[in-house]
């Protein structure tokens, strides 16, 4: 199985890397291209719609892989690749129209919804339960909990990967980081359908940034940033479906960087009293980039934050196989932590207000007045 899961990946990424300058003259064909503006880095007019050689390279390799897996799908995991595709051919469809077209956001929210209701209500994909942190059970959910829930974390998810799509590179980096998180956890608990998806996107993204990384040479657009989204919101679902030892903190963990992007900027919208879905130049990026790193650097850097988080998933699945609880209370004090540290260093809620680093900064001029006054 490992030859097939290595062929699989090898296969993958060969394919996006020869898709992808045929995607590129497509994208610019039918005029599917990024005009720069205010908001954004690039100063030059860029293909988009390079998500689509992400998308073709992971369906071809999944069918030239599935002839010779050597066992059956179970009816529930062929479902589920089933729903991958699926919702995921229909996202990329929404995506490359936007790409093409710049649909207006309701629109895209609703092909969102869409994509989400063919998992839920087309293959039965949901969250029928959730794992109680602390605490070696779970609780299962009514289908009139768990089918909205299923449904506003995808589309969630999808979007906060969207959100993030703002240097060369960074979305597709960050969601390839992410994915090989999930790969990790579903080898340490023998899932080995999940594994191999993950290994097939994630030598797709590898392909695909080798024209994606700085300086770009296409940007996946909506129809990779959505595709990726949609495919991380069901990936990390299985924390919550199918392992009762993992807590929900862990799908959290998988997409902390995403997800706390976009928590911060509703955050930010809010207390600026902007709209939560208006655009503005606070995300973590573009902080990083005011605080004077290059746009490499910045990437690197937020590759690293994602590593990180993605870490503190493995070591929370790894604590709740052999039910060490007071890991998880550990896991969630340093990601929060961290996650106020960062917030108040970068200023992606707000330039003036650092409550924890002030706090730090008084307690260290109080240590140095009482060590000037004893001498």
């Amino acid at each position: 199985m490992l030859i097939i899961y290595i062929a699989g990946f090898v296969v993958c990424m060969g394919l996006a890397l020869l898709l992808t300058p045929f995607v590129k003259k497509f994208a610019i064909k039918i005029g599917a291209t990024d005009v720069p503006n205010a908001r954004k880095v690039h100063t030059k007019i860029m293909p988009r719609l390079g998500g689509l050689g992400i998308f073709l390279a992971f369906v071809l390799g999944l069918l030239a892989v599935l002839p010779i897996i050597p066992y059956d799908f179970t009816p529930r995991e062929a479902n589920f690749i089933k729903a991958l595709l699926c919702g995921g051919g229909l996202i990329v469809l929404i995506g490359g129209l936007d790409d093409r077209f710049e649909l207006s956001a309701k629109v895209k929210l609703l092909g969102q919804i869409a994509a989400a209701c063919i998992v839920v209500f087309g293959f039965g994909i949901t969250v029928d339960f959730v794992n109680i942190p602390f605490h070696n059970s779970y609780s299962s959910l009514e289908s009139w909990i768990a089918i909205p829930l299923t449904i506003f974390w995808i589309v969630g998810v999808t979007n906060a990967v969207n959100l993030i799509d703002g240097l060369d590179g960074l979305a597709a980096g960050v969601s390839g980081i992410a994915i090989a998180t999930i790969a990790v956890m579903a080898f340490l608990m023998g899932n080995t359908m999940v594994a191999l998806l993950c290994l097939l996107l994630l030598g797709s993204i590898l392909g695909f940034l080798f024209f994606n990384f700085h300086p770009a040479k296409i940007f996946m657009g909506d129809t990779g940033s959505l595709f990726l989204g949609f495919c991380l919101a069901l990936l990390a679902l299985l924390g919550f479906k199918q392992i009762a030892v993992v807590s929900f903190i862990t799908p959290l963990l998988i997409i902390g960087v995403p997800l706390s992007d976009t928590f911060f900027a509703i955050v930010r919208r809010k207390l600026q009293k902007k709209p939560i879905f208006a655009p503005d130049k606070g995300h973590l990026h573009h902080c990083l980039r005011e605080l004077g790193f290059s746009h490499r650097q910045t990437v690197l850097i937020i590759y690293g934050i994602a590593a990180f988080f993605g870490i503190l998933a493995v070591i929370q699945t790894s604590a709740s196989l052999y039910e060490a609880n007071w890991v998880t209370f550990v896991v969630i004090c340093v990601m929060l932590f961290f996650l106020q540290i960062g917030a108040e260093i970068t200023g992606v809620i707000s330039k003036t207000k650092r409550p924890v680093i002030d706090l730090f900064l008084r307690m260290r001029m109080k240590v140095g007045q009482e060590r000037g006054s004893k001498l």
